[in-house]
């Protein structure tokens, strides 16, 4: 894998941000849209898939598996698939670069099939856990070899003769989760998930689109997913949503750059989603919601946003799920709000990209802003009206979503913020700094 060049960045404090934000495609979307197309027999046509590195990343791979994966404009794909079960064995390592979904999902889309397959990624991926995806899958019959702390880079023998398993998920994770429906697949029998607190639904959404048998049942104690084996997929045709996630960037940049006020067309917003929108409302932010609808199987809305006096609040842990990327930018919002914000249940953010709760704390106490953590908690003591000082470099540890959201801080702080490294961005929002730039912001490399 190439070395990345480090790109020092600074944001400055900026005017209004006005006019219209066109997020990319939703990044889970266009991963699940290529590995289910893959999956197929027949061709799955994609518009609108999000064209950063992680994304290319699982494209890459899909080739690499058997599948004919072609680009015939900007975000507008192809999938010429090779059915359940009819991966073939890659002839080289597959590099799931900067993304935890892409490595994930496709251990699970590989572990029924007898083949094998080795996969790494960047120097963030591979200090990421992958025990928690390899233990259900070795129910499954499959095998992995590599490092002793179930780190990249791995080693994949996929089952011979897999049986469905039965799996009460002990973190709250759509990545484990869609890993083991992949896998189901091409299992025979039902495979079933239990999952007390219900996690973004993609690929079950998807897979119902897809032809596959798939029933969801709703109880007080939790979700129960069951899915039959052995599918014959259908190839669809895919528009991918805007991204949520994303958009979270300009919404909170609007919310506290005074006077700003940007529209935000078609964005996805499946409940598993949102909860970074229900919170902001709770903070008193202007969030106005138009021309909702469906675009393939999930729904969908325009946005307004206009800056706003906002207070601290209190985000439960039933709410994590649905907010789990977005809570480093939730505290640069929490930041210059009045009183302070607390976010329960947030110890997944520990395993992500970085430790996002340790970044995030790091580089907002440099700004003079009070935070309180521990293994589940993070705290922001808000400075409200007497906003936040900045005029430090924050670092990245490498990962996308902090440094967006350190570059958010910076166009509302009184004293310019600057980021150790620009380059994880191109992961996820490789148009970032331009869409901002049109909307007002300023940036200096």
């Amino acid at each position: 894998m190439k070395a990345k060049k480090n790109i020092r960045v600074k944001s400055l404090k900026s005017g209004p941000l006005l006019g219209e934000a066109v997020i990319p495609g939703d990044k889970s979307i266009s991963h699940r849209s290529l590995i289910l197309g893959a999956l197929c027999v027949g061709r799955t046509r994609i518009k609108g898939l999000l064209e950063g590195e992680d994304v290319l990343c699982t494209a890459e791979a899909m080739r690499n598996f058997g599948a004919n994966v072609t680009r015939h404009a900007i975000g507008e794909w192809s999938v010429d698939g090779v059915g359940v079960g009819g991966f073939s064995e890659p002839d080289r390592v597959i590099d799931c670069g900067n993304s935890g979904t892409g490595a994930r999902l496709i251990l699970g889309a590989m572990s029924t099939s007898p083949i094998t397959a080795t996969f790494s990624g960047d120097t963030s991926l591979v200090k990421r856990p992958m025990d928690r995806v390899i233990n259900p899958l070795k129910l499954f019959g499959a095998k992995f070899f590599g490092r002793s702390d179930c780190k990249l880079p791995i080693t994949a023998i996929g089952a011979n003769e897999p049986i469905p398993i039965s799996y009460s998920m002990p973190v709250a994770s759509a990545q484990v989760k869609s890993a083991i429906l992949l896998a189901g697949l091409n299992s025979p029998g039902k495979t079933v998930i239990f999952e007390k607190e219900p996690t973004r639904d993609h690929t079950e959404r998807m897979l119902k689109s897809f032809g596959a048998v798939i029933k969801i049942e709703d109880k007080d104690q939790g979700r129960t997913i069951s899915l039959e084996g052995y599918p014959e997929l259908k190839s669809q045709s895919i528009i991918v949503p805007r991204d949520p996630s994303s958009a979270a960037f300009p919404v909170c940049a609007a919310l506290i750059v005074e006077g700003s006020d940007v529209s935000i067309p078609t964005i996805a917003l499946n409940p598993t989603r949102s909860g970074l929108f229900k919170t902001l409302h709770e903070m008193g932010g202007d969030i106005e919601y138009s021309k909702r609808g469906i675009e393939s199987g999930e729904p969908i809305a325009d946005l307004r946003v206009k800056f706003s006096q906002l207070k601290g609040v209190d985000v439960p842990v039933s709410r994590a799920a649905s907010m789990i990327d977005e809570y480093p930018i939730l505290a640069i919002v929490a930041s210059f709000a009045e009183g302070k914000t607390i976010m329960r249940g947030v110890g997944e953010l520990r395993v992500k990209e970085s430790d996002r709760i340790d970044a995030m704390a790091r580089g907002l106490s440099a700004c003079g802003i009070k935070t309180e953590q521990d293994e589940d908690t993070f705290v922001v003591h808000g400075n409200g009206s007497r906003g936040v000082v900045g005029g430090v470099e924050c670092s990245t540890f490498l990962d996308h979503r902090i440094a967006m959201s350190f570059l958010c801080l910076g166009l509302a702080s009184c004293k310019p913020v600057t980021i150790d490294d620009y380059s994880a961005v191109a992961t996820s929002f490789p148009n970032f700094r331009g869409l901002m730039e049109k909307l007002g912001a300023k940036f200096e490399p």
